[in-house]
Formats: C-alpha cells, sequence, structure tokens
C-alpha cells in the first residue's frame, strides 16, 4: 500500500480528509514563500503554491503519495492577504462587504515514480452587506487569524456567505470531490 503524506500545516485539511474517511500516514508541513510575484494573477499562484509545497514534501518522500494544497482568495484580480492583525481582517472584511469574490484552491498530487497532477478549483461567493457592529463582533471572536481573506466560512462567517456556487469544501482549504478523484488517478486507494 502506497502512504499518504499530507504536506500542508492546516488543521482544516487534514480535519476534511479525516471527514472523507482519509487519514494520512503523515503530515509535513513544508515551507514554501507564498509572496506573489509582481502582477500574478490569483489563478496562478494558487496552483505555483500548491506544486511548490508538494514538490518540497515529494523530495523528502519519494515513496509516498504526497498531497498539497493552497487557497487563495480574490476580489478581481487582487489577491486578500492570510490575515495577521485586526487592521488586516477589517480591511478584508470591509472589501468583501456586499461583493461577490472567489476563492481558488489549487491541489497538487506526487505519486512515486515521479508521476503528478494538479488541478484548480474555482468557487465563487458573494457577502452580504455587514455593518460595522457585525465586523466589530467578528473581528473580537479571532476566528479570522491567519484566515486568508480574514474569514473563517466554517465558523461564524457562514453567516455572512449569501450564496455559493462551486466547492464549499475548497473554500475551507480542501475540494473533496477533486482530491479524492485525484488521488485515485494516480493510483491511491484507501485501506
Amino acid at each position: 500500500m502506497i502512504p499518504l503524506i499530507l504536506a500542508s500545516a492546516s488543521p482544516r485539511r487534514l480535519d476534511l480528509l479525516r471527514q472523507a474517511g482519509v487519514v494520512p500516514d503523515a503530515v509535513v508541513p513544508t515551507e514554501v514563500d507564498e509572496t506573489p510575484a509582481p502582477a500574478e494573477l490569483p489563478r496562478p499562484l494558487a496552483l505555483r503554491l500548491a506544486q511548490a509545497k508538494m514538490e518540497v514534501a515529494a523530495a523528502l518522500h519519494p515513496e509516498a503519495m504526497v498531497l498539497a494544497a493552497d487557497t487563495v482568495v480574490a476580489v478581481g484580480r487582487r489577491v486578500l492577504p492570510k490575515t495577521e492583525t485586526e487592521d488586516e481582517a477589517r480591511a478584508c472584511l470591509t472589501l468583501l462587504s456586499g461583493r461577490a469574490h472567489r476563492v481558488f484552491t489549487a491541489i497538487a498530487v506526487a505519486a512515486p515514480g515521479g508521476r503528478r497532477g494538479s488541478r484548480l478549483v474555482e468557487t465563487r461567493l458573494h457577502v452580504k452587506r455587514l455593518i460595522p457592529s457585525e465586523i466589530d463582533a467578528y473581528l473580537a471572536s479571532g476566528e479570522w487569524r491567519g484566515k486568508a481573506g480574514g474569514y473563517a466560512i466554517q465558523g461564524r462567517a457562514a453567516g455572512f456567505i449569501r450564496d455559493l456556487s462551486g466547492s464549499y469544501t475548497g473554500v475551507v482549504g480542501l475540494p473533496l470531490y477533486e482530491t479524492l478523484r485525484m488521488l485515485e488517478g494516480l493510483g491511491w486507494r484507501a485501506p
């Protein structure tokens, strides 16, 4: 049986895999520079980062099936940050208020023997118009820390989303349907 390595520090990705009955043999967080290149658009950024994370972990574990992912939140061509400060989160939520935006989650898989695969999943979301007290309450929750775009759809921010077209699990951080199909296509089978 081929071991499965999750190349991610995200507890949400691990939880999503477990939800689908998949338990990786190991979790190997990788460090890559996530700074967008000048004029880099959201789609290619997400793919580049997922592939870079996958390659780092695959070099360490060539005998394993390695799964990596990256999520980018964008308004038009603008990439929103993984918010680290309350000011960043407030700016993101204010920008998203009453607007549509897109979440791009790229998955990249390396199989033993050098086979590779990657896929980009796009989800379009529309945030209701937020009033200042809603933003303040959300910021007070702390749920926004380290989240792309300043929100976590699987938490309190779920009440902000008017509609969603695409993959809910992709917005959380790992599009399960596409991930499981890619793993199977490259020869991995659940135990």
